[in-house]
Protein backbone atom coordinates (compact mmCIF):
# COMPACT_ATOMS: atom_id res chain seq x y z
CA UNK A 1 0.00 0.00 0.00
CA UNK A 2 3.32 2.40 0.94
CA UNK A 3 4.05 2.37 -3.33
CA UNK A 4 0.80 3.47 -4.07
CA UNK A 5 0.49 6.31 -1.89
CA UNK A 6 4.12 7.31 -3.50
CA UNK A 7 4.81 9.15 -6.94
CA UNK A 8 7.78 7.41 -8.87
CA UNK A 9 9.93 9.99 -10.69
CA UNK A 10 12.06 8.12 -13.60
CA UNK A 11 13.11 8.77 -17.15
CA UNK A 12 10.71 9.28 -20.38
CA UNK A 13 10.79 10.02 -24.10
CA UNK A 14 8.65 13.05 -23.93
CA UNK A 15 7.40 14.23 -27.64
CA UNK A 16 7.08 18.14 -26.77
CA UNK A 17 5.73 18.68 -30.42
CA UNK A 18 5.18 17.34 -33.45
CA UNK A 19 8.02 16.69 -36.27
CA UNK A 20 10.65 17.15 -33.14
CA UNK A 21 12.71 14.31 -31.83
CA UNK A 22 11.86 13.06 -28.56
CA UNK A 23 13.55 14.41 -25.81
CA UNK A 24 14.54 12.22 -22.51
CA UNK A 25 13.31 14.08 -19.70
CA UNK A 26 12.18 13.07 -15.73
CA UNK A 27 8.97 12.73 -15.09
CA UNK A 28 6.51 12.20 -12.67
CA UNK A 29 4.30 8.75 -12.58
CA UNK A 30 1.49 9.50 -10.22
CA UNK A 31 0.01 6.23 -7.81
CA UNK A 32 -2.65 4.18 -10.13
CA UNK A 33 -6.44 4.93 -8.75
CA UNK A 34 -9.64 2.50 -9.09
CA UNK A 35 -9.36 -0.03 -11.42
CA UNK A 36 -5.64 0.97 -12.47
CA UNK A 37 -2.42 -0.94 -12.68
CA UNK A 38 0.92 1.12 -12.46
CA UNK A 39 3.45 -1.01 -14.04
CA UNK A 40 7.39 -0.81 -14.98
CA UNK A 41 8.07 -0.98 -18.11
CA UNK A 42 11.16 -3.05 -18.85
CA UNK A 43 10.73 -3.70 -22.87
CA UNK A 44 9.42 -2.14 -25.63
CA UNK A 45 8.76 -1.86 -29.41
CA UNK A 46 8.73 1.54 -31.72
CA UNK A 47 6.05 0.99 -34.02
CA UNK A 48 5.06 2.66 -37.42
CA UNK A 49 2.19 3.71 -35.50
CA UNK A 50 4.60 5.78 -33.07
CA UNK A 51 6.61 7.08 -36.12
CA UNK A 52 3.00 8.36 -37.80
CA UNK A 53 1.79 10.43 -35.09
CA UNK A 54 5.26 11.69 -34.44
CA UNK A 55 6.71 12.41 -37.28
CA UNK A 56 3.54 12.80 -40.04
CA UNK A 57 0.58 13.99 -37.93
CA UNK A 58 -2.07 15.12 -39.47
CA UNK A 59 -1.19 13.23 -42.49
CA UNK A 60 -3.37 10.24 -42.49
CA UNK A 61 -3.88 10.36 -38.93
CA UNK A 62 -6.19 12.06 -36.54
CA UNK A 63 -3.91 14.68 -34.42
CA UNK A 64 -2.84 13.68 -31.08
CA UNK A 65 -2.70 16.11 -28.04
CA UNK A 66 0.61 17.35 -27.21
CA UNK A 67 3.17 17.01 -25.06
CA UNK A 68 2.61 13.11 -24.81
CA UNK A 69 4.58 10.00 -24.22
CA UNK A 70 4.16 7.55 -26.75
CA UNK A 71 4.63 3.85 -27.48
CA UNK A 72 2.40 0.75 -27.18
CA UNK A 73 3.95 -2.27 -27.62
CA UNK A 74 5.34 -3.52 -24.67
CA UNK A 75 5.89 -5.92 -21.58
CA UNK A 76 6.54 -4.97 -18.14
CA UNK A 77 6.24 -6.09 -14.46
CA UNK A 78 3.05 -4.66 -11.71
CA UNK A 79 4.51 -2.06 -9.37
CA UNK A 80 1.42 -1.75 -7.55
CA UNK A 81 -2.14 -1.69 -8.06
CA UNK A 82 -5.19 1.19 -7.16
CA UNK A 83 -8.29 -0.07 -5.39
CA UNK A 84 -11.14 -2.15 -6.71
CA UNK A 85 -8.03 -4.30 -8.76
CA UNK A 86 -8.76 -7.90 -8.64
CA UNK A 87 -7.03 -9.28 -11.08
CA UNK A 88 -3.11 -8.28 -10.53
CA UNK A 89 -0.89 -8.15 -8.10
CA UNK A 90 2.56 -6.66 -7.53
CA UNK A 91 4.80 -8.34 -9.40
CA UNK A 92 2.65 -10.12 -12.14
CA UNK A 93 4.25 -10.05 -15.65
CA UNK A 94 1.59 -7.94 -18.16
CA UNK A 95 1.56 -7.23 -21.15
CA UNK A 96 -0.46 -3.32 -21.61
CA UNK A 97 -3.41 -3.38 -24.12
CA UNK A 98 -3.69 -0.56 -26.62
CA UNK A 99 -7.65 -2.45 -27.33
CA UNK A 100 -9.16 -3.28 -23.76
CA UNK A 101 -11.18 -5.98 -22.82
CA UNK A 102 -13.65 -5.21 -20.27
CA UNK A 103 -15.41 -8.46 -20.39
CA UNK A 104 -18.73 -7.59 -19.30
CA UNK A 105 -19.89 -5.58 -22.64
CA UNK A 106 -22.05 -6.80 -25.43
CA UNK A 107 -18.74 -6.43 -27.78
CA UNK A 108 -16.72 -8.62 -25.24
CA UNK A 109 -19.33 -11.24 -25.00
CA UNK A 110 -19.56 -11.35 -29.03
CA UNK A 111 -16.84 -13.88 -30.91
CA UNK A 112 -17.66 -11.80 -34.01
CA UNK A 113 -15.49 -8.64 -32.72
CA UNK A 114 -12.94 -7.58 -30.55
CA UNK A 115 -13.98 -4.23 -30.48
CA UNK A 116 -14.73 -3.42 -26.99
CA UNK A 117 -14.95 0.92 -26.21
CA UNK A 118 -14.91 0.67 -22.61
CA UNK A 119 -12.69 3.75 -21.86
CA UNK A 120 -11.90 4.14 -25.72
CA UNK A 121 -13.04 7.70 -26.81
CA UNK A 122 -10.67 8.85 -23.32
CA UNK A 123 -7.52 6.53 -23.82
CA UNK A 124 -7.89 8.11 -28.00
CA UNK A 125 -7.51 11.58 -26.19
CA UNK A 126 -4.84 10.40 -24.37
CA UNK A 127 -6.47 10.67 -20.75
CA UNK A 128 -7.81 7.84 -18.37
CA UNK A 129 -10.82 7.36 -17.84
CA UNK A 130 -11.15 10.18 -15.05
CA UNK A 131 -10.02 12.54 -17.74
CA UNK A 132 -6.58 13.14 -16.74
CA UNK A 133 -2.99 11.37 -17.82
CA UNK A 134 -1.09 9.63 -14.41
CA UNK A 135 2.27 11.14 -16.09
CA UNK A 136 3.52 15.05 -15.40
CA UNK A 137 6.47 16.51 -16.42
CA UNK A 138 7.90 20.33 -14.97
CA UNK A 139 4.54 20.66 -13.48
CA UNK A 140 2.75 20.08 -16.76
CA UNK A 141 0.20 17.23 -17.74
CA UNK A 142 1.85 14.76 -20.62
CA UNK A 143 -0.83 13.33 -22.40
CA UNK A 144 -0.55 9.32 -22.53
CA UNK A 145 -0.91 7.74 -25.92
CA UNK A 146 -3.47 5.27 -26.17
CA UNK A 147 -3.91 4.98 -22.81
CA UNK A 148 -0.46 3.48 -22.58
CA UNK A 149 3.07 5.36 -23.06
CA UNK A 150 5.24 2.54 -23.10
CA UNK A 151 7.94 4.47 -23.92
CA UNK A 152 7.97 5.86 -19.66
CA UNK A 153 10.27 3.27 -16.97
CA UNK A 154 7.18 3.65 -15.64
CA UNK A 155 3.40 3.96 -16.86
CA UNK A 156 -0.37 3.53 -15.53
CA UNK A 157 -2.79 1.46 -17.40
CA UNK A 158 -6.46 0.44 -16.46
CA UNK A 159 -6.81 -2.81 -15.45
CA UNK A 160 -9.15 -3.84 -18.32
CA UNK A 161 -6.38 -2.91 -20.74
CA UNK A 162 -3.96 -5.40 -19.83
CA UNK A 163 -2.83 -8.84 -20.15
CA UNK A 164 -1.61 -11.29 -17.36
CA UNK A 165 0.96 -13.36 -18.86
CA UNK A 166 3.13 -16.47 -17.24
CA UNK A 167 5.59 -15.78 -14.56
CA UNK A 168 8.81 -17.56 -17.54
CA UNK A 169 7.97 -15.53 -20.40
CA UNK A 170 11.15 -13.11 -21.73
CA UNK A 171 9.68 -9.82 -21.15
CA UNK A 172 12.33 -8.29 -24.01
CA UNK A 173 10.72 -10.86 -26.73
CA UNK A 174 6.99 -11.37 -25.68
CA UNK A 175 6.56 -7.55 -25.89
CA UNK A 176 6.05 -7.82 -29.74
CA UNK A 177 2.73 -9.61 -29.16
CA UNK A 178 1.46 -5.88 -27.49
CA UNK A 179 1.15 -4.57 -31.30
CA UNK A 180 2.58 -5.78 -34.58
CA UNK A 181 2.92 -9.57 -34.29
CA UNK A 182 -0.22 -10.15 -33.06
CA UNK A 183 -2.05 -7.97 -35.58
CA UNK A 184 -0.21 -9.58 -38.61
CA UNK A 185 -1.02 -13.22 -37.42
CA UNK A 186 -4.54 -12.42 -36.42
CA UNK A 187 -5.16 -10.81 -39.68
CA UNK A 188 -4.04 -14.33 -41.13
CA UNK A 189 -5.93 -16.51 -39.14
CA UNK A 190 -8.97 -14.89 -37.26
CA UNK A 191 -10.22 -11.90 -39.75
CA UNK A 192 -8.67 -13.49 -43.38
CA UNK A 193 -9.68 -16.70 -41.61
CA UNK A 194 -6.95 -18.08 -44.21
CA UNK A 195 -7.52 -22.06 -45.41
CA UNK A 196 -5.20 -25.02 -46.02
CA UNK A 197 -3.65 -25.16 -49.63
CA UNK A 198 -4.73 -21.73 -50.36
CA UNK A 199 -2.96 -19.04 -52.35
CA UNK A 200 -1.90 -15.83 -50.60
CA UNK A 201 -0.20 -12.12 -51.23
CA UNK A 202 1.35 -10.09 -48.25
CA UNK A 203 1.98 -6.48 -49.31
CA UNK A 204 4.70 -4.75 -47.09
CA UNK A 205 6.87 -6.69 -45.25
CA UNK A 206 7.72 -5.11 -41.80
CA UNK A 207 6.70 -6.53 -38.53
CA UNK A 208 2.81 -6.78 -39.20
CA UNK A 209 3.93 -8.53 -42.94
CA UNK A 210 6.02 -10.67 -41.81
CA UNK A 211 3.49 -11.90 -38.94
CA UNK A 212 1.09 -12.15 -41.48
CA UNK A 213 3.10 -14.43 -43.11
CA UNK A 214 3.79 -16.37 -40.44
CA UNK A 215 0.17 -16.96 -39.95
CA UNK A 216 -1.13 -18.02 -43.71
CA UNK A 217 2.18 -20.55 -43.22
CA UNK A 218 0.16 -21.88 -39.58
CA UNK A 219 -2.83 -22.18 -41.50
CA UNK A 220 -1.21 -24.29 -44.13
CA UNK A 221 -1.43 -21.71 -47.26
CA UNK A 222 0.35 -23.67 -50.31
CA UNK A 223 1.56 -20.62 -51.79
CA UNK A 224 2.39 -17.17 -49.73
CA UNK A 225 3.79 -14.34 -52.07
CA UNK A 226 5.57 -11.25 -50.20
CA UNK A 227 5.68 -8.18 -51.88
CA UNK A 228 7.56 -5.32 -51.07
CA UNK A 229 9.94 -2.16 -52.28
CA UNK A 230 13.03 -3.14 -50.64
CA UNK A 231 14.44 -6.55 -51.46
CA UNK A 232 16.83 -6.57 -48.41
CA UNK A 233 13.40 -8.24 -46.61
CA UNK A 234 12.99 -10.85 -48.91
CA UNK A 235 15.15 -13.19 -46.72
CA UNK A 236 13.76 -12.53 -43.36
CA UNK A 237 10.20 -13.44 -45.22
CA UNK A 238 11.27 -16.65 -46.31
CA UNK A 239 12.42 -17.19 -42.83
CA UNK A 240 8.97 -17.02 -42.03
CA UNK A 241 7.23 -18.82 -44.55
CA UNK A 242 6.81 -17.03 -47.99
CA UNK A 243 7.25 -19.81 -50.89
CA UNK A 244 8.49 -16.68 -53.13
CA UNK A 245 8.60 -12.65 -53.13
CA UNK A 246 8.43 -10.11 -55.49
CA UNK A 247 9.31 -6.18 -55.80
CA UNK A 248 6.69 -3.96 -57.62
CA UNK A 249 9.27 -1.90 -58.94
CA UNK A 250 10.63 -4.58 -61.36
CA UNK A 251 7.42 -4.58 -63.37
CA UNK A 252 6.25 -2.45 -65.87
CA UNK A 253 2.47 -3.75 -64.95
CA UNK A 254 1.03 -3.03 -61.86
CA UNK A 255 1.50 -5.25 -59.21
CA UNK A 256 -2.62 -6.11 -58.89
CA UNK A 257 -1.65 -7.64 -62.66
CA UNK A 258 1.06 -9.35 -62.00
CA UNK A 259 0.10 -11.35 -59.38
CA UNK A 260 -3.41 -12.15 -60.82
CA UNK A 261 -1.36 -13.69 -64.17
CA UNK A 262 1.28 -15.37 -61.74
CA UNK A 263 -1.64 -16.99 -59.91
CA UNK A 264 -3.98 -17.53 -63.13
CA UNK A 265 -6.95 -15.48 -61.61
CA UNK A 266 -6.06 -14.10 -58.70
CA UNK A 267 -4.69 -15.08 -54.96
CA UNK A 268 -7.36 -16.48 -52.47
CA UNK A 269 -6.50 -14.19 -49.96
CA UNK A 270 -4.47 -10.98 -49.82
CA UNK A 271 -3.33 -8.63 -46.45
CA UNK A 272 -2.21 -5.23 -47.03
CA UNK A 273 0.04 -4.16 -44.24
CA UNK A 274 1.30 -1.25 -45.44
CA UNK A 275 -1.43 1.48 -44.40
CA UNK A 276 -1.36 2.98 -48.09
CA UNK A 277 -4.80 3.30 -49.60
CA UNK A 278 -3.00 2.67 -52.93
CA UNK A 279 -1.64 -0.85 -51.93
CA UNK A 280 -5.01 -1.42 -50.21
CA UNK A 281 -6.50 -1.41 -53.57
CA UNK A 282 -3.67 -3.47 -55.41
CA UNK A 283 -4.54 -5.71 -52.81
CA UNK A 284 -7.94 -6.18 -53.49
CA UNK A 285 -7.69 -6.36 -56.86
CA UNK A 286 -5.11 -9.15 -56.71
CA UNK A 287 -7.57 -11.57 -55.48
CA UNK A 288 -9.78 -13.66 -57.43
CA UNK A 289 -12.50 -12.43 -58.16
CA UNK A 290 -15.26 -15.32 -57.51
CA UNK A 291 -14.17 -15.67 -53.99
CA UNK A 292 -11.13 -13.79 -53.55
CA UNK A 293 -10.48 -12.08 -49.81
CA UNK A 294 -8.66 -9.03 -49.12
CA UNK A 295 -7.92 -7.90 -45.19
CA UNK A 296 -6.50 -4.32 -44.56
CA UNK A 297 -4.21 -4.70 -41.50
CA UNK A 298 -1.99 -1.06 -42.36
CA UNK A 299 -3.03 1.61 -40.44
CA UNK A 300 -4.29 5.17 -41.73
CA UNK A 301 -7.06 6.54 -40.14
CA UNK A 302 -8.16 9.64 -42.75
CA UNK A 303 -7.97 8.31 -46.08
CA UNK A 304 -10.10 7.15 -48.01
CA UNK A 305 -9.76 4.17 -50.61
CA UNK A 306 -10.87 3.86 -53.66
CA UNK A 307 -12.86 0.89 -54.52
CA UNK A 308 -14.62 0.24 -58.01
CA UNK A 309 -17.88 -1.76 -57.55
CA UNK A 310 -17.59 -4.27 -59.68
CA UNK A 311 -14.50 -5.51 -57.53
CA UNK A 312 -17.15 -6.51 -55.07
CA UNK A 313 -20.23 -7.97 -56.73
CA UNK A 314 -18.30 -10.65 -58.47
CA UNK A 315 -17.36 -12.20 -55.07
CA UNK A 316 -14.42 -10.42 -53.66
CA UNK A 317 -14.74 -9.77 -49.44
CA UNK A 318 -12.80 -6.45 -48.29
CA UNK A 319 -12.45 -6.85 -44.35
CA UNK A 320 -10.20 -4.48 -42.14
CA UNK A 321 -8.74 -5.98 -38.70
CA UNK A 322 -7.82 -4.28 -35.33
CA UNK A 323 -5.28 -5.68 -33.31
CA UNK A 324 -5.52 -8.94 -35.52
CA UNK A 325 -8.90 -9.94 -34.12
CA UNK A 326 -7.40 -11.16 -30.55
CA UNK A 327 -9.46 -10.26 -27.65
CA UNK A 328 -6.51 -9.47 -25.57
CA UNK A 329 -6.56 -10.42 -22.08
CA UNK A 330 -7.69 -13.80 -23.35
CA UNK A 331 -5.62 -14.46 -25.42
CA UNK A 332 -2.25 -12.62 -25.39
CA UNK A 333 -1.60 -15.51 -22.46
CA UNK A 334 -2.23 -17.96 -25.25
CA UNK A 335 -0.28 -17.18 -27.48
CA UNK A 336 2.88 -16.49 -25.15
CA UNK A 337 2.17 -20.17 -24.30
CA UNK A 338 2.41 -20.80 -28.22
CA UNK A 339 5.81 -18.94 -28.57
CA UNK A 340 6.69 -20.42 -25.34
CA UNK A 341 6.37 -23.79 -26.82
CA UNK A 342 7.87 -22.94 -30.30
CA UNK A 343 4.82 -22.81 -32.25
CA UNK A 344 5.05 -19.15 -32.98
CA UNK A 345 8.52 -17.17 -33.86
CA UNK A 346 8.99 -13.43 -31.57
CA UNK A 347 12.95 -13.72 -31.77
CA UNK A 348 13.59 -13.29 -35.38
CA UNK A 349 11.81 -9.88 -35.56
CA UNK A 350 14.08 -8.27 -33.52
CA UNK A 351 16.93 -6.75 -35.42
CA UNK A 352 18.54 -4.92 -32.60
CA UNK A 353 18.48 -3.24 -28.73
CA UNK A 354 19.02 0.15 -28.07
CA UNK A 355 18.74 2.13 -24.24
CA UNK A 356 15.88 4.85 -24.17
CA UNK A 357 18.27 7.54 -24.57
CA UNK A 358 18.65 6.16 -28.44
CA UNK A 359 15.39 6.38 -28.93
CA UNK A 360 15.41 8.85 -31.78
CA UNK A 361 17.88 6.16 -33.66
CA UNK A 362 15.42 3.59 -33.57
CA UNK A 363 12.87 6.21 -35.01
CA UNK A 364 15.44 6.97 -38.21
CA UNK A 365 16.19 2.80 -38.23
CA UNK A 366 12.68 2.12 -38.79
CA UNK A 367 12.03 5.43 -41.24
CA UNK A 368 14.79 3.85 -43.64
CA UNK A 369 13.90 0.30 -43.75
CA UNK A 370 16.88 -0.82 -41.50
CA UNK A 371 15.12 -2.45 -39.18
CA UNK A 372 11.84 -4.70 -38.55
CA UNK A 373 11.48 -4.01 -34.85
CA UNK A 374 13.91 -2.15 -32.56
CA UNK A 375 13.71 -3.46 -29.10
CA UNK A 376 14.00 -0.42 -26.68
CA UNK A 377 15.45 -1.68 -22.97
CA UNK A 378 13.91 0.63 -20.16
CA UNK A 379 15.38 -1.01 -17.36
CA UNK A 380 19.26 -0.68 -17.45
CA UNK A 381 21.72 1.15 -14.88
CA UNK A 382 22.26 4.22 -16.49
CA UNK A 383 18.59 5.07 -16.47
CA UNK A 384 17.12 5.35 -12.80
CA UNK A 385 13.98 5.24 -11.50
CA UNK A 386 13.40 7.08 -7.98
CA UNK A 387 9.99 7.33 -5.23
CA UNK A 388 8.90 10.68 -4.62
CA UNK A 389 6.93 10.55 -1.18
CA UNK A 390 3.92 12.54 -1.65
Amino acid sequence: MQAQRQVIRCKAAVAWEPGKPLSIEDVDVAPPKAHEVRIKVVATGVCHTDWSYLREPGVGMTLRPFPLVLGHEAAGIVESVGPEVTLFSPGDKVIPLFLPQCGVCERCGSPKTNQCRKNWANTQAGVLADGTSRISCKGQQIYQFLGISSFSQYTVVPDISLAKIRSDAPLDKVFLLGCGVSTGYGAALNTGKVERDSSCAVFGLGAVGLAAIMGCKAAMAKRIIGVDINPDKFEKATLFGATECINPLEHKKPIQKVLVELTNGGVDYALECVGSTAVMSAALESTTDACGTCVIAGWTETEAMSVPVVKLLMGRTLKGTYFGGWKGARDLPRLVDDYMNKKLKLNEFITGTLPLEQINVAFDLLQSGNSIRTMISLQNPRVGSTPVNL
